[in-house]
């Protein structure tokens, strides 16, 4: 596992993390207790770069991963995220808040839940189409001089928008989604990262799970997993998109590995500036998706899967109408 730079403002990581998201919500029953069982497994694997938010849970997330963290806190990187409002006695409403005040009054209660004195990446989740980018990231960049955040992060913002943002303060990370079956970022965005020295943060580099080839039939999934709601998962699209992890798994087998171990060393393979951050709560899966990083894929590889499942192949919208409303801002 290679500790590379995050960004060029100081931060270090392993090249593939770990998103702790499902550990507490969205993805089914939780089990704390296998949750920190696998952050503990991937340490001693060699990860060090850890993903939660506050609104994972909401809140019991950064709780969890804070206990899990505490023996080896000091060796690794830990990020977490802000903007998105939840409301732990109503948690299906949301808002999005970047206001300045409350820049300070989230990050007061992240530092408490982790039990930490700093955060090493502070990400805005989604930005406020209420408040001016410069705004928020002026208030974040007041929490670095003020030693509670080492380096600033942001989440799901197009190129211009993230201009903005870096000429403000200098952004470490943006985070969003990618993955052989969500490659928009490729436009403009991975490009604009590598050009102002910022680090690409790969979240569901694996689809969500679908391309694990885990997920056969859209009963798989657990009655109160939200993936039963994604367009990518249901109806027509869920069959279609079968068909594409179909020929990802043939590669798989001609490779000897898994079609998650590809899957990852398929988006590690699209720049070093790249840092993959599958999520798991289960030891098993984790140990399976680190092997990713012995998979080295040739440019004849790589033409092969380009051939199998190109850009923009997949079915469906990656979230539901409404969501897809506060990305790419």
């Amino acid at each position: 596992m290679k500790i590379k730079n995050l960004g060029n403002q100081g931060l270090k990581a392993s090249e593939l993390g770990l998103g702790c998201m499902g550990m507490s919500e969205f993805y089914g029953e939780k089990n704390d207790e296998e949750s920190i069982k696998t952050i503990h497994k991937a340490f001693d694997l060699g990860v060090t770069f850890f993903d939660t938010a506050d609104m994972y849970g909401p809140y019991v997330n950064e709780k969890l991963v804070g206990k899990a963290i505490a023996p080896f806190r000091k060796e690794i990187t830990l990020a977490t995220k802000f903007g998105i409002v939840r409301d732990s006695e109503n948690p299906k409403n949301r808002g999005v808040n970047g206001r300045p005040e409350y820049v300070k009054s989230s990050v007061e209660g992240s530092l408490k839940r982790l039990n930490v004195e700093v955060i090493d990446l502070y990400y805005l989740h989604r930005k406020d189409p209420d408040t001016p980018i410069e705004e928020t990231i002026g208030a974040m960049s007041d929490l670095v001089k003020e030693g509670k955040i080492r380096g600033i992060g942001v989440s799901e913002l197009n190129a211009e928008t993230l201009r903005k943002a870096h000429a403000t303060y200098p952004v470490s990370a943006l985070q969003t989604e990618y993955s052989l079956w969500s490659r928009d970022p490729e436009d403009d965005i991975i490009p604009t990262c590598k050009e102002l020295g910022i680090a690409f943060v790969a979240y569901s580099p694996l689809g969500r799970g679908f391309l694990t080839g885990q997920i056969k039939k859209f009963e798989d999934l657990e009655v109160d997993d939200y993936r039963r709601f994604s367009p990518r998962f249901v109806g027509d699209n869920f069959e279609k998109n079968i068909e594409l992890v179909k020929k990802i798994e043939s590669i798989a087998r001609e490779k000897d590995c898994t079609p998650a171990q590809l899957a990852l060393a398929w988006v590690m393979a699209q720049g070093d500036h790249i840092f993959p951050i599958p999520g798991t709560k289960r030891v098993k899966y984790l140990e399976e998706n680190v092997k990713a990083v012995d998979v080295h894929l040739s440019q004849k590889d790589l033409e092969q899967i380009e051939e199998i499942f190109p850009k923009n192949a997949a079915a469906g919208t990656r979230y539901p109408e409404a969501f897809m409303k506060s990305v790419n801002l």
